[in-house]
């Protein structure tokens, strides 16, 4: 978000979203994002150009369902929409996994899902490998409770 932008709160978070969460890292259309709500919940009275209007400004006051259905197909809450420091964490973690799919590292970390811990610890140790004959320093492993495999992150229907 730039601090100079002058759309509202909603404008600029669902803006957020569909510039940030990506499926195998290309933007989200409205006309897609619309569909893939509709077909999700048939009910749904939300098209492309409504969504435009809602990212731009020009409208402001979706419906809580819809509001719910967009936060459900992005992967957050609906409190993202309204709480700072909830949009400030799904930011910072959408970045984050950004990041890593830049990186390659999720290609890697996709791979190792559920592999044995022995095979895990035999393809680490090659790893190290290659970092030391690099020259890379070498990484020591920081277990943190409850993290989420490097892989793991927003997206349609997976809540942050």
């Amino acid at each position: 978000m730039t601090e100079c932008d002058d759309r509202p709160l909603l404008a600029r978070r669902l803006d957020d979203l569909f510039k940030t969460v990506r499926p195998k890292g290309k933007h989200w259309t409205n006309a897609e994002v619309a569909e893939e709500l509709k077909r999700a919940n048939p009910e749904l009275k939300a098209g492309g150009v409504y969504l435009s209007q809602l990212r731009t400004g020009k409208r402001s006051n979706p419906s809580p369902d819809l509001l719910a259905a967009l936060a459900k197909f992005f992967g957050v809450s609906v409190a993202y929409f309204f709480d700072d420091k909830v949009a400030e964490s799904v930011l910072s973690q959408v970045a984050a996994i950004e990041a890593l799919r830049q990186s390659g590292v999720r290609a890697v970390a996709m791979r190792a899902a559920g592999m044995k811990k022995e095979n895990l610890a035999a393809i680490t140790a090659i790893m190290d490998q290659y970092r030391q004959m690099q020259g890379l320093p070498p990484v020591t492993d920081a277990p943190v409770a409850d993290s989420p495999a490097a892989g793991d992150g927003p997206g349609p229907s997976e809540p942050v």
